[in-house]
């Protein structure tokens, strides 16, 4: 790890994390908390996907959509109108959008083609943006004179990274440049997810194996061929399936290149000194 023992990272001068775990646990609001105590870089993973990576893709599924209406085509053609997407670190909802759900097309569901296209840009796109990690890390440092930094992942990190792998090209990068954390939920953590997912199921991205073997199952449990699929039912059907599926990864990724804070202990910081304090207990638990 980069830093090996508790007094390690309380001493470090620069201090480096990466933080790891299900959406909704609270990655984003520390990490946000960090940034505005002013020393740290916050390096949103899902803000760099929308808008290095995936920005031309969104916004040209947009102009395809207004293109079907003859005003609005009248004026892209003029360029009387831009159209673009207004990503922020609070609000990634253009990326998610693009994504999309598999299922019928009259309730705003994909082809199951155009889905695992999506799912495949979206991959390279993250995995891109993680190993993009380094570079900011030293243009937080040189070109803004910050110096600590929160590098805050997407939930699908774990579908595209082999934990048991010591050669793990992402991996092997993120442990070089930062250490790794796991905000680790507990069961009512999870249960509350899924409450929280049901009131509104919002898309995801899945390992592709997760994926087809899900997709197979909802097909043939419910009888249904693909074009009548109702997307929220599907995405609402996998979702704690999915959850499942991620716990032992991320646990796997802790084990074997982080160190593990607990999502209660997570939720108690108010402040960077708080947050060192955790950090220092995780790494002093796993000397």
């Amino acid at each position: 790890m980069l830093y090996e023992t508790a007094a390690d990272w309380q001493d470090a001068a620069r201090k480096h994390v990466v933080l790891f775990a299900m959406s909704g646990l609270g990655k984003t609001h520390v990490s946000s908390m960090l940034r505005q105590s002013g020393d740290w870089f916050h390096y949103s993973i899902d803000y760099r996907i929308g808008t290095r990576y995936m920005g031309e893709y969104i916004a040209d599924n947009a102009k395809a959509e207004a293109m079907k209406n003859p005003f609005l085509r009248e004026l892209l053609l003029s360029d009387s109108i831009y159209i673009g997407s207004n990503i922020t670190f609070e609000n990634l909802t253009p990326v998610s959008t693009y994504l999309g759900k598999p299922g019928d097309p009259a309730r705003g569901g994909l082809p199951m083609d155009s889905y695992r296209m999506r799912q495949d840009q979206f991959r390279r796109a993250e995995e891109q943006a993680l190993l993009d990690t380094g570079y900011f890390i030293e243009r937080a440092q040189q070109l803004y004179g910050y110096p600590h930094f929160v590098c805050d992942t997407g939930g699908s990190i774990c579908e595209w990274v082999d934990a048991a792998n010591p050669r793990d090209p992402i991996l092997s990068e993120l442990s070089r440049q930062a250490l790794m954390v796991w905000i680790r939920g507990s069961e009512a953590h999870t249960e509350e997810l899924i409450r929280r997912f049901d009131r509104a199921p919002k898309p995801m991205a899945y390992q592709p194996e997760f994926l087809e073997a899900a997709w197979r199952r909802y097909l043939d449990e419910k009888g249904v061929s693909e074009t009548v699929v109702d997307p929220d039912a599907f995405i609402r059907w996998t979702y704690a399936q999915a959850l499942a599926h991620r716990q032992p990864r991320y646990q796997e990724m802790a084990r074997n290149w982080g160190v593990t804070v607990e999502a209660s202990d997570m939720a108690t910081v108010r402040d960077e000194a708080d947050f060192v304090a955790v950090i220092a207990a995780a790494i002093s638990a796993k000397e």
